[in-house]
């Protein structure tokens, strides 16, 4: 049953026994909890993390040596981050305002980061760039509208 509650790339961090008596102090220590209250509870822990609320795009990224070929890209409101697939490490997240271009096709998204003099190019292989596009353009227009709404703000 371990390997359903806990993510594969986790289960070695401990050994099974050590799961086992974790997940068990875990239960107990809310036992008696509603479901709402757990609900709540749970919502609270995930809100934080750096990913909530994403989407997430699996990319084959041509480009950056740096990076590995194979990327999962996850699109939030804090911009696009670059998570290695093994890992799960954020290897970076570009805020929306950096990001100053962006395309995409039946195969391909393209991003540069950066202005285009001295930007750099995401150059990425899915078939999903045009779901990537179309919500990238949903979260700089609603940052874009919200920045206006400001600005209109302290004008008055």
């Amino acid at each position: 049953m371990l390997r359903e509650l806990i993510p594969a790339d986790l289960v070695k961090v401990q050994s099974a026994n050590d799961w086992k008596r974790a997940i068990v102090a875990a239960y107990n220590q809310d036992a008696g909890m509603s479901p709402e209250d757990a609900k709540i509870t749970f919502l609270k822990i995930v809100y934080r993390w750096p990913t909530f609320g994403s989407a997430f795009f699996e990319v084959k990224q041509t480009t950056d040596p740096n990076y590995p070929e194979m990327l999962l890209i996850a699109i939030n409101k804090h911009g696009v981050s670059l998570i290695h697939p093994n890992s799960k490490e954020i290897l970076v997240t570009h805020p929306f305002t950096r990001i100053s271009n962006w395309s995409s096709g039946n195969t391909y998204f393209h991003m540069t980061i950066g202005n285009l003099v001295r930007g750099s190019k995401l150059l990425c292989e899915t078939s999903l760039g045009y779901k990537m596009d179309d919500l990238l353009t949903s979260y700089i227009s609603l940052m874009l509208t919200n920045m206006s709404k400001q600005r209109s703000i302290r004008i008055k």
